[in-house]
Parts: structure tokens; C-alpha cells; sequence
């Protein structure tokens, strides 16, 4: 089975964290601005079923109002990356 390794992040305030993450494990992403458009909001409001952010989608499946270190525990316990002791250059678990 091949792992899609594309994730959508959708959020503003704890979004460096989640970013961080992705950026530790060289993960692509699609950054949503929902502040600046309704309708990635309504998106992420209906994927999510909440108004919480920010909220990233991983391989279909939606993490909802989560920090980098939620990210991090995710993509490690599903096996889509190896656990790496990188530092990264924002706090992950805000």
C-alpha cells in the first residue's frame, strides 16, 4: 500500500508548531488561509466538525485543533515517518 505523504493545514494561531513538524520530517503541504477565504474555512468547519484550528488532514484522515507534537505522535504511530530527534525552531506543543 502506498502511503500518500501530503497533508492540508488549515489553522492561524498554533499552526508554527504543526508546520515545524512538517517541516522536521520534509512532509509536502497545502497551507489553507481560512482568515482570508470563507470557503476553506467552511471546508475545514465540515471535515473537522468543529470551528477549532488549526485542524491538518493526513492520508484522508482529519486531525482536528492539534498541536505540532499531536502531529508528530500521529505520523509516528501510524507508521508514516520514523521518530527523528531533530530540533526544530518553534515550540511543537503549544
Amino acid at each position: 500500500m502506498r502511503t500518500r505523504r501530503r497533508a492540508l493545514l488549515a489553522g492561524a494561531l498554533r499552526e508554527a508548531g504543526v508546520r515545524a513538524v512538517l517541516a522536521k520530517y520534509n512532509l509536502p503541504y497545502t497551507e489553507k488561509d481560512i482568515i482570508q477565504n470563507p470557503a476553506f474555512r467552511w471546508e475545514m468547519e465540515t471535515k473537522s466538525g468543529q470551528p477549532l484550528s488549526p485542524c491538518i488532514e493526513i492520508n484522508d484522515k482529519m486531525l482536528a485543533d492539534v498541536s505540532g507534537e499531536e502531529v508528530e505522535k500521529y505520523l509516528i504511530d501510524n507508521g508514516i515517518v520514523q521518530p527523528s530527534h531533530a530540533a526544530t525552531d518553534v515550540p511543537t506543543n503549544a
